[in-house]
């Protein structure tokens, strides 16, 4: 996605105006450094557009080979299975606008009887844990590797659909507990995570993040909602735009979080996902929402082990902007 044209050029002087609103808010010294051409070279140097050809629908995904399944399936030890996933919402709350739609029958259908029930749901929001593909979000008529907006139909997306991550996603898995790395039960809503604080976690554990990983953060949003009334879309904890260099760096795989990844509120005035934008449009990579990492937590620190076999796998939604999803984690 090299930037070459008047288009792109006040594509990205947007981007960098929206961002610059960031600067308010509980953030430490580094989002001072943001600025149009600051946003300009982070465009420039996260963008994995045409880096696996012009046709590709994977991203990020390109990075996790038979190599990398071989060797987080060599992470397990005691075969302790742990799942990532709430069980799907069926009742509205302030924070589930879209329950799932349940309903069961009783059949008799030759000679015997039988149970059958049909789900309906909309799995995108703050409630329900889930994928989204590469079609999930758009910028000026555009998705991910520039694709066409236009082929995102009712029908389904023509491009970038779910159905291309079929074969599911078996990598290793990277729990970053940042309420741990700091001794708190939870990251203040409205907290900005800095590469920095990956960094840290990275120098605690012993661990360094590497191509085709799958990264989990956890910010403690589930501890936090427990103490009673909070409205997440109004403040929470989420990552700084300077970590999607880092992630590029790295070049993570995946992306995860007990929230949505992005922080409120973000400052744009237009979007209040940046994360999303850059991650699903400039990265090319999936990124998961609403994740239950409480078990999860507490299982890596008694084992004192923040790596371990991660499988998942959507379901096989031709066209489909993601799926609802149980990833499970392998000790």
């Amino acid at each position: 996605m090299k930037i070459r044209n008047s288009k792109i050029h006040s594509k990205v002087c947007l981007i960098a105006a929206l961002l610059l609103g960031l600067i308010s808010g509980p953030i430490q010294s580094q989002e001072a450094a943001i600025t149009k051409e600051y946003v300009h070279q982070l465009l420039e140097e996260v963008s994995n557009w045409g880096r696996w050809g012009q046709d590709d629908e994977l991203g990020t995904l390109n990075l996790i080979g038979p190599q990398q399944r071989i060797a987080a399936a060599n992470l397990v030890k005691d075969g302790e299975s742990i799942s990532m996933a709430f069980n799907l919402a069926k009742e509205t709350t302030p924070m589930n606008q879209n329950p799932l739609e349940h309903n069961l029958q009783v059949l008799e259908f030759a000679g015997d009887t039988w149970a059958v029930d049909n789900y309906s749901i909309n799995y995108h929001g703050f409630a329900h844990s889930h994928i989204d593909a590469l079609c999930h979000i758009f910028y000026q008529g555009k998705m991910y590797n520039g694709f066409s907006q236009e082929l995102v139909k009712p029908t389904g997306a023509e491009k970038l659909g779910i159905h291309n991550m079929s074969k599911g996603i078996i990598s290793r898995g990277l729990l970053v507990d940042l309420p741990w790395l700091r001794g708190v039960p939870y990251l203040e809503p409205g907290t900005a995570i800095l590469p920095e604080d990956l960094n840290d976690w990275e120098k605690k554990t012993g661990i360094r993040v590497g191509s085709g990983d799958v990264l989990l953060i956890r910010t403690g949003r589930w501890a936090k909602q427990a103490e009673g009334s909070w409205n997440f879309t109004e403040a929470a904890a989420g990552l700084h735009p300077s970590v999607v260099k880092w992630l590029r760096e790295r070049d993570v795989a995946v992306l995860g979080c007990d929230g949505v990844s992005d922080r409120y509120p973000s400052g744009l005035e237009v979007s209040q996902s940046p994360i999303h934008f850059l991650v699903l449009y400039g990265l090319g990579m999936p990124i998961l929402d609403n994740l239950d990492l409480e078990e999860l937590s507490v299982e890596a620190r008694q084992r004192n082990r923040y790596e371990f076999l991660f499988v998942a796998a959507p379901l096989r939604v031709e066209g489909g902007t993601g799926s609802p999803l149980n990833p499970i984690a392998i000790f």
